[in-house]
């Protein structure tokens, strides 16, 4: 799963409106346009969907922008200040929170979990919701920071059942 899919499913979960994706990402750290945001929300064109003779070069792909890790946690950071407000940094704390070099999909759930104030027990649920049992275990390793012993990457699996859980919660 993309970090562009990623993004698309979370708007479409949440129902967030383009004028929204852009104060978002401004709250994040990232001046973007309404035009911008509309190119990362439309799928890249697929190499696999052109014959053999057709010269795809994905360079030329215009119509959309990939959404890198920086750029992704950067939106889910100004999702946290848009849900939750803007909280003052105790002195000696830096203004915004360092980029962690984790894989996307664990901090997608990291920071979704405090933007949307889910507690594990809620992860649970949503996971259960769409036939996935996941133990309170198998979350706290998802949640952990990398690097430590019990640290494990988040799969596509829980990430997409996990957006599609909040979809069902949020959207009915």
């Amino acid at each position: 799963m993309t970090n562009n899919d990623i993004l698309i499913r979370l708007r479409y979960a949440l129902d967030i409106k383009d004028k929204d994706m852009v104060e978002i990402f401004k709250l994040g750290g990232i001046e973007m346009t309404i035009e911008e945001v509309q190119k990362m929300l439309t799928k890249p064109k697929d190499v696999y969907d052109y014959d053999a003779e057709d010269d795809f070069d994905p360079a030329d792909d215009e119509e959309s922008i990939n959404v890198n890790n920086k750029t992704l946690e950067l939106f889910l950071n100004g999702l946290i200040i848009f849900k939750r407000g803007k909280q003052e940094p105790k002195p000696g704390q830096p203004e915004r929170p360092p980029l962690s070099n984790e894989p996307a999909n664990n901090i997608l759930l990291k920071k979704l979990k405090i933007a949307l104030t889910l507690t594990s027990e809620d992860i649970m649920e949503i996971l259960e919701e769409v036939g996935i049992t996941i133990t309170k275990s198998e979350l706290g390793a998802l949640l952990r920071k990398k690097g430590h012993k019990n640290f494990k990457e988040c799969g596509d699996k829980y990430a997409r059942n996990f957006l599609k859980g909040l979809t069902v919660r949020y959207r009915g």
